[in-house]
């Protein structure tokens, strides 16, 4: 059987259907997670990695054997890997194999899309916040409101308008600094960020829940994740039944209206900036055309910087 992508001939014809879901997917990509195994196996020196270099080596790089007792399997596996015979690799030998095969995170990433797993995402220290999302926050500070989330919703950082809307989320102990969780138990916070109609604040929670469902698989159900939810679900009888749902998706923010004591109605778009470097956000209040809100957020940074108290 001919791989209809490159013309090669297919070596796993009817092998495990199971092995990847999506449709066309199976076979190029246990090709291309052979190829890439290999790639990497030849780019490696053995003395790079401790191992004592041979004069008379038939190729170059590492042998197959080297990288399997490195990570912890048997030749024979790895060798099937390589041939793109073998059973789909679990999570725990990606790991090793990326260890093995002194992988960068880029690399990482790609092999466990290659195997049909989801790639983990890196642990950050709670004080962590990305530098590049920082950058923009005080580059919006003249004008927009801004902050900047981790991936369950936790507050890390705000620009000085986004404080004077909100008050001060990112010093805050446990989930007072969570967005997701002041919007399912708060009445004020929903009060503060009034949706358009009921329809519309339905697909917020929506938006929500589904975006921490995915959050949590992607942080392989840890501890932080799964207790935010099981809370979650005992302080909000709505999060609870849309959790079950078992919906997905990426966050989405809809058009809001923020009611300011000081200047009035902001008509806000709320616009997601996603990191490629970490797991946090930037969510933006951007001003909807046509409005006064533009008008309205130069007074109030006006205020701030007079020192006027907006809290």
């Amino acid at each position: 059987m001919k791989h209809p992508l490159d013309g090669t001939r297919d070596p796993i014809a009817g092998a495990d259907p199971g092995w990847r879901s999506a449709p066309g997917t199976q076979v190029t990509d246990r090709i291309q997670l052979g190829d890439f195994l290999r790639r990497r196996r030849e780019a490696l020196r053995p003395e790079d990695l401790g191992l004592a270099p041979r004069a008379r080596r038939r190729t170059p790089g590492l042998r197959r054997d080297e990288v399997a007792v490195m990570a912890n399997m048997s030749a024979a596996y790895y060798e099937s890997l390589e041939q793109a015979r073998g059973r789909q690799p679990s999570v725990s030998i990606l790991a090793s194999l990326a260890n093995a095969l002194r992988l960068t995170p880029d690399e990482r990433h790609h092999l466990y899309l290659l195997a049909g797993q989801a790639p983990p995402t890196p642990a950050e220290a709670p004080d962590y916040v990305d530098p590049g999302l920082s950058y923009t926050l005080e580059a919006l500070a003249a004008t927009t409101p801004a902050l900047i989330t981790d991936d369950l919703a936790n507050v890390v950082a705000q620009n000085p308008l986004n404080t004077a809307l909100f008050g001060a989320f990112a010093d805050r102990p446990g989930y007072e600094k969570n967005l997701t969780w002041h919007w399912f138990t708060s009445a004020h916070w929903r009060g503060v960020l009034r949706s358009a109609s009921p329809q519309e604040e339905e697909a917020t929670s929506l938006s929500y829940v589904a975006d921490l469902r995915a959050t949590v698989t992607q942080r392989g159900h840890d501890s932080a994740a799964a207790t935010l939810v099981s809370d979650l679900c005992e302080a909000s009888s709505e999060f609870a039944q849309m959790w079950h749902q078992h919906r997905v998706s990426t966050l989405r923010c809809s058009t809001k209206s923020v009611y300011s004591q000081h200047v009035g109605r902001l008509d806000l778009d709320c616009v997601v900036l996603a990191s490629p470097q970490s797991r946090q956000r930037l969510l933006m209040l951007q001003p909807v055309t046509g409005t006064q809100t533009m008008d309205r957020l130069n007074r109030l940074q006006l205020l701030i910087r007079g020192g006027q108290s907006t809290s």
